[in-house]
C-alpha cells in the first residue's frame, strides 16, 4: 500500500511539473516555491541581527540559512527547463548561489569583525560598512532576481501587477534603518570611544595626555552634534538623533567641566609632592614658620581635593554607564519599531 502511494505522489510530481512546461504563470510559481526555503530563512536571519544587535549570538542561525539555500537551490536544479528557454531557471541558480557567498564569506566576516570593531573607531566604521555593503549585495541579487522574472513574463505576454513585492519593500526598509542607525551610532561610538580612551590616560595620572583625550572628546562631541543637524530623520522619527545629542552634549559638558577637577586635583598632588621633597630636605632647625604653614595649607588642600576627586570620578563613570544604557535601550527600540520582521 505504501508502494503504491509513493509511485501516486511521483506521478503528481512529474505531472505538475510537465504542466508548467506548458504554463509559463505556474513555471514561474515553481521557481519562487523551490526558492521559499532560501528566502525565508535567510529574511529571518536579516530581521533577527537587526534586531538582536549581535550576529554571533544568532551564529547557528546563520549555519541554517546556508542549509536552506543549499536545498532550495537542489530543488531549482531538479526543475526542468520552461520550452528549452533556461533564464528564468538560471537566474533562480546564480541568485542562489550569490545568496549561499554572501551568507558563507560576507556574513562570517562580520561575525569576526564583530569583537575587534570595539577597538577603535576605524575598526566600527569598517565593521558597519561591511554590514551595509552586504545589506546592498542582498538587495542587488534581489532585485536582480526580480527583473529576471519581469523579462520572463514579458517575453511570455504576461501581464504582472505592477508595483515592488513584499519581500522586496521589506528587505529595502531594513536596508534604509540600519544605515541611518549606522551613521547615528558612528557619531556616539566615535565620542564614547575617545571617552575610554581619556580614561586609560586618567589611570597612568599624566595630565597632559588626558587633557589631549579630553579636548578630543569636545571636538568630537561637537562635529558629531553639527552633523546630526544635516541627517534627515528616517520616517520622520528623530527619537535616535535626538537621544544621540542629548549623549554627545553631556560628553562635551563632563569634558568641560567635571574633568579638569580631576587633573586640577593631579596637579596639586605633583605640586605637593615637589613642596614635600624640598620641606623634607630642610632640617627641622632650617625650617621656617613660612615653610610650615606652606606645607600645611598643601596637605589640606590635598586632603580636601582627594574627596572631590573620588565624587567626581564616581559621578562620572555612572553617567557614562547610564549614557550607554540609554543609547543601547534607544537604538534597538528604534530598530523594533522601524525594521521589519520576517517569519521563519
Amino acid at each position: 500500500m505504501k508502494k503504491t502511494i509513493l509511485t501516486l505522489l511521483v506521478a503528481f510530481t512529474l505531472l505538475g511539473s510537465a504542466q508548467a512546461q506548458d504554463d509559463p504563470v505556474a513555471y514561474m510559481n515553481m521557481i519562487e516555491k523551490a526558492e521559499e526555503e532560501a528566502n525565508q530563512k535567510y529574511l529571518a536571519y536579516v530581521s533577527t541581527a537587526a534586531h538582536s544587535g549581535r550576529v554571533k549570538k544568532i551564529e547557528r542561525m546563520r549555519q541554517q540559512v546556508l542549509t536552506g539555500i543549499e536545498n532550495s537551490r537542489n530543488k531549482v536544479i531538479a526543475l526542468p527547463l520552461y520550452k528549452g528557454d533556461k533564464t528564468l531557471w538560471q537566474s533562480s541558480i546564480d541568485y542562489l548561489k550569490l545568496l549561499y557567498l554572501v551568507f558563507s564569506e560576507d556574513y562570517a566576516k562580520i561575525v569576526n569583525m564583530e569583537d575587534i570593531a570595539e577597538q577603535s573607531f576605524n575598526e566600527m566604521q569598517a565593521y558597519l560598512l561591511l554590514q551595509e555593503k552586504t545589506s546592498e549585495k542582498l538587495n542587488d541579487a534581489s532585485e536582480k532576481r526580480s527583473k529576471a522574472t519581469k523579462d520572463f513574463a514579458a517575453k511570455n505576454n504576461i501581464k504582472l501587477v505592477e508595483g515592488s513585492s513584499e519581500f522586496s519593500e521589506k528587505m529595502k526598509k531594513a536596508g534604509e534603518v540600519m544605515e541611518y542607525r549606522n551613521k547615528i551610532y558612528l557619531l556616539f561610538f566615535k565620542c564614547n570611544w575617545q571617552w575610554n580612551e581619556m580614561n586609560k590616560a586618567m589611570k597612568t595620572n599624566k595630565v597632559n595626555d588626558i587633557e589631549q583625550a579630553r579636548n578630543a572628546v569636545i571636538t568630537y562631541a561637537n562635529e558629531g552634534l553639527a552633523v546630526l543637524d544635516t541627517i534627515k530623520h528616517f520616517a520622520g522619527d528623530p527619537t535616535l538623533g535626538n537621544v544621540c545629542k542629548t549623549i554627545l552634549n553631556q560628553f562635551k559638558r563632563m569634558s568641560e567641566k567635571e574633568v579638569p577637577k580631576m587633573t586640577d586635583f593631579l596637579l596639586k598632588s605633583e605640586n605637593f609632592e615637589k613642596l614635600k621633597r624640598s620641606f623634607d630636605a630642610k632640617q627641622q632647625k632650617d625650617r621656617t614658620q613660612q615653610d610650615i604653614d606652606q606645607y600645611n595649607k598643601a596637605v589640606n588642600d590635598l586632603n580636601a581635593g582627594v574627596g572631590v576627586f573620588n565624587t567626581t570620578a564616581k559621578y562620572l563613570v555612572d553617567t557614562q554607564n547610564d549614557l550607554i544604557n540609554n543609547y543601547s535601550k534607544t537604538d534597538k527600540d528604534y530598530a523594533d519599531r522601524h525594521t521589519p520582521y520576517f517569519k521563519k
